[in-house]
């Protein structure tokens, strides 16, 4: 027998052992980390920002809350602008004193914060009544990684959609007010653009507070039905509230201050339009800080 014969049959003797080991690594490895285990680990908060925006970006519902926002913001200018118009020949001198252009033409901020807020609320109530939470957090165990991802990419779209409502409204109710000989406006004048990029950031805020409603409510219902007495029912009745309260309500109350910065009169009993602003901003942080405790603790 030649010395090549001896080696073939050496080698053919070695191969199912060798194999016989690779099966054996394979198994010990497959019982250490079960499957999609490495998957998830690898997860990072990258993987989260992108499905959270493919699932926020195809929602039905997002692409209605943006149209219905930047129509709201022009159509609610135009129309007010319009009728403060009108009524302005007739005023009083001191009526004249207090008439407030800029916030006439920034009126739709009103509805549009409510808009955004529902977006905001609907980016994880949605996923709680189709109960696609659960494989939402068995992809990602982590839940304050969850929690930061549909923040980012709330964010993302609802500050490019509060600057160009509160731009679009501006030239609206300018256009408005021009047209029926009140007085208005400019972008160079003092305070405008505080108003309009400060009211952006207001909406931003709006829809982030949606957010920690959602969370913290789960239900799309009760969220819309708290988010709507929040952001327009108790800023209408604050006046018929008692008096002290009332003054604190106008003042203090987070949609109250924060839409200070979209006016230009000074009332003495009312926040700056900044510190204003910072109570809004405070409010939210407080309130997705308690969402997220709860989101942590409380199962899906």
């Amino acid at each position: 027998m030649s010395q090549g014969t001896v080696e073939n049959r050496r080698a053919r003797l070695k191969r199912p052992a060798k194999r016989s080991l690779q099966r054996s690594t394979r198994t010990r490895r497959d019982r250490r980390e079960p499957p999609g285990v490495g998957a998830t680990a690898r997860a990072g908060l990258l993987h989260s920002l992108r499905a959270e925006w493919i699932r926020l970006r195809t929602m039905r519902a997002t692409l209605y809350v943006v149209v219905a926002t930047l129509v709201a913001g022009a159509g609610l200018a135009s129309l007010n602008g319009s009728s403060a118009g009108d009524e302005y020949a007739a005023m009083p001198a001191a009526d004249r004193f207090t008439f407030d252009p800029l916030a006439i033409s920034l009126k739709g901020v009103i509805l549009a914060q409510l808009t955004l807020a529902l977006l905001g609320g609907l980016a994880i109530t949605s996923e709680y009544g189709s109960r696609t939470i659960v494989s939402t957090l068995t992809a990602v165990p982590r839940r304050g990684r969850v929690l930061t991802a549909k923040a980012v990419v709330l964010t993302a779209i609802a500050l490019p959609t509060g600057m160009l409502t509160t731009f679009g409204g501006f030239l609206s109710g300018r256009a408005a007010l021009d047209s029926s000989g009140a007085p208005y406006v400019a972008l160079g004048d003092p305070g405008t653009w505080r108003a309009v990029l400060g009211g952006g950031l207001f909406l931003t805020l709006a829809a982030l507070l949606g957010l920690a409603a959602g969370v913290l409510i789960r239900s799309t219902t009760a969220t819309v039905t708290t988010l709507f007495a929040t952001t327009l029912i108790v800023p209408a009745l604050a006046p018929a509230l008692p008096g002290p309260l009332a003054s604190w309500a106008a003042k203090f109350w987070p949609p109250s201050a924060g839409g200070q910065i979209v006016t230009g009169y000074r009332d003495p009993g009312l926040l700056d339009p900044w510190p204003g602003l910072a109570v809004m901003a405070g409010c939210v942080v407080v309130l997705l800080v308690a969402a997220f405790l709860t989101f942590r603790r409380r199962d899906a």
